[in-house]
């Protein structure tokens, strides 16, 4: 008996499915670390991802343009001074600084929600060039497929 098609409204997304995109570059002396997402669902009213962090990348304090949810499956991020590790739960709401994040040594990862527009804004750039110059790590152009 074949499956039926499913109720409109419910979707199904394995992740092996989904192939991932470098959203973030850099070289940590001749080391290439990124972040990695593998998106399951976005349109207007949702995103949803599958992200993954390499050992030690570095993002900048930011903000979103909409509510959002990070549940940490593996590994750990350091999220200003508060360590972060498996089965803690970040919560963001709209227009609030996080940040910086480091991953830990094994790299992070995890599931992450918007509910709405993903848009991120950075706060303290020059703080963050610093920063990633005083531990000698260089933005590198990412991959694109």
């Amino acid at each position: 008996m074949e499956p039926s098609a499913p109720p409109k409204g419910l979707r199904f997304v394995h992740i092996d499915d989904v192939a991932p995109r470098e959203l973030l570059a850099q070289k940590h002396g001749e080391r290439r670390v990124g972040v990695h997402c593998r998106v399951l669902e976005w349109n207007a009213d949702r995103f949803v991802s599958h992200t993954r962090y390499d050992p030690g990348v570095i993002i900048s304090r930011h903000s979103h343009k909409s509510d959002s949810l990070i549940y940490i499956l593996e590994g750990a991020v350091q999220v200003g001074d508060r360590p972060c590790g498996p089965g803690t739960q970040i919560v963001l709401e709209k227009d609030v600084v996080f940040g910086p994040l480091i991953a830990g040594p094994e790299g992070c990862t995890f599931l992450e929600s918007y509910a709405g527009p993903v848009t991120s804004v950075r706060e303290d750039e020059e703080g963050y060039q610093r920063m990633l110059a005083e531990r000698g790590i260089v933005s590198v152009p990412r991959e694109t497929a």
